[in-house]
């Protein structure tokens, strides 16, 4: 439970085994970005990189500007700093929108782990322009807003040019193994990073997966409302015992407790995982169980936390 991964995954498609003989086909390459752009919002599939998982497009996307500032709005996800800081920015974390001002390299997490925050389209879009009058560009990783607000998405507006968007699939999808994410920008942006990847960047059982689950509309929709019930159920368990449910999406809560490390170690010793925060110690973070079985076993835990 110590990740943000959906724990009923996306059904596996019957596979031809062609998909693994031979190197993927131009035109299965260019269905699977066009299924992106209908899912994501973008404005075309020329505004699409498919990529072999997200935290490849990181270095890329920070190498987009030579290296000078780069300020990450935090707490949040902390390879977007350290990326940052390897291709050569000056890396600072901020607390607030204001302090993203100056940075050449903005990234903001959207909706954020693992608070759940979410800063409104109309105020980044207001950043975006800061940065673009000195020639800066907005990171935004949406890499759980398939269970976030839809019309706080970033998607339809990179064709403003210096804005890109992350979008990770393995985690909504439930299929992180797979190796699968988007990045969303301007089709001059867009190209640089396809000509930066390479060719045949993402496997040929990939993209057919990714093209089926971008596509299945029905899925989406029921997975999304089983998500809000369970985190629902997640945030009733937790408070039950006296934890304060303080953030998170439908894919993980946070919890804040002056307790946070000793039940972190009595839970792990019940063979239960979560996520705890060196720099946040009070933090707890639960992902959804898989199962009712573990269901049983968190609440059997958390009862005999004394």
């Amino acid at each position: 439970m110590s990740t943000g991964i959906n724990p009923h995954s996306y059904p596996l498609p019957q596979l031809p085994s062609e998909l693994f003989a031979r190197l993927p086909e131009p035109a299965a390459f260019d269905g699977l970005a066009a299924a992106a752009a209908q899912a994501y919002g973008a404005p075309s599939s020329d505004h699409v990189v498919p990529a072999p998982g997200t935290q490849i497009l990181l270095p890329l996307v920070a190498a987009l500007v030579p290296p000078r500032r780069a300020a990450v709005l935090g707490p949040t996800y902390s390879e977007h700093a350290r990326v940052a800081a390897l291709v050569g920015h000056r890396t600072r974390e901020v607390t607030a929108m204001d302090g993203l001002a100056g940075a050449d390299l903005a990234v903001v997490v959207n909706p954020n782990n693992p608070d759940g925050r979410i800063v409104a389209r109309a105020e980044l879009i207001a950043r975006a322009a800061e940065l673009r009058s000195r020639g800066g560009i907005l990171v935004v990783d949406e890499a759980f807003m398939d269970v976030g607000p839809a019309g706080e998405s970033l998607g339809g507006d990179v064709g403003l040019g210096n804005i890109v968007v992350l979008r990770s699939f393995g985690k909504f999808f439930g299929l992180a193994g797979l190796r699968l994410g988007f990045a969303l920008a301007a089709p001059a942006v867009a190209a640089r990073l396809r000509a930066s990847l390479g060719p045949w960047a993402v496997s040929g059982a990939a993209i057919a997966i990714g093209a089926a689950a971008l596509t299945d509309r029905s899925w989406k929709e029921a997975t999304r409302a089983r998500l809000a019930n369970e985190a629902q159920r997640l945030d009733e368990l937790l408070a039950g015992h006296r934890l304060d449910v303080v953030g998170g999406t439908p894919l993980f809560r946070l919890v804040r407790t002056q307790a946070a490390s000793e039940l972190f170690h009595h839970l792990g010793r019940a063979g239960i995982l979560v996520r705890r925060f060196d720099e946040q110690p009070t933090w707890l973070r639960f992902g959804l169980p898989p199962g009712e079985q573990a269901w049983i076993r968190l609440r059997a835990a958390l009862e005999s936390f004394a």
